[in-house]
């Protein structure tokens, strides 16, 4: 997966990681990786921490921060002790190979910042297409119904 691939992810909302194909999902998942601090945290930090990056960069994922605890594990991107008090993030080189293609390429980012300034370009883009449409609209009603040419 490249970046264009996860710029054009970022800017949708409502993305469901079960259905996303195993690299889409490894890359939302480096996305959410990238944004958390180093050493061992607490189930509550944890917590915390996912939280804060679902309102982040990882904004357009549709989960709770316990879903989304459960898929960083399961993919490699958390280590979690036997009784899941403790978790730790995996480093660079500790992750599986899929997850670590996209991530290679994350923490040289500001993730935060990246995926912010995609959004409102975004939303100027869509703003700028909705006022052309009426502007359409208004042209076809002033010329009696008749489509512009």
């Amino acid at each position: 997966m490249n970046l264009q691939t996860l710029q054009a992810m970022l800017v949708k909302q409502g993305v469901m990681l079960g259905g996303l194909v195993p690299e889409q999902r490894a890359a939302a998942l480096a996305v959410v990786w990238a944004g958390l601090p180093d050493g061992v945290m607490s189930e509550k930090q944890i917590n915390e921490a996912l939280k804060q990056r679902l309102g982040a960069a990882a904004q357009f994922i549709d989960t709770d921060h316990v879903e989304l605890r459960r898929w960083l594990v399961d993919t490699g991107f958390l280590q979690r002790d036997g009784f899941g008090r403790e978790y730790l993030r995996q480093q660079l080189t500790d992750l599986p190979e899929p997850c670590r293609l996209m991530a290679e390429v994350l923490p040289h980012l500001d993730v935060d910042a990246w995926a912010d300034g995609l959004r409102r370009q975004h939303a100027r883009q869509r703003e700028g297409r909705r006022l052309a449409w009426e502007e359409q609209q208004k042209a076809v009603a002033n010329d009696g119904g008749q489509k512009p040419r």
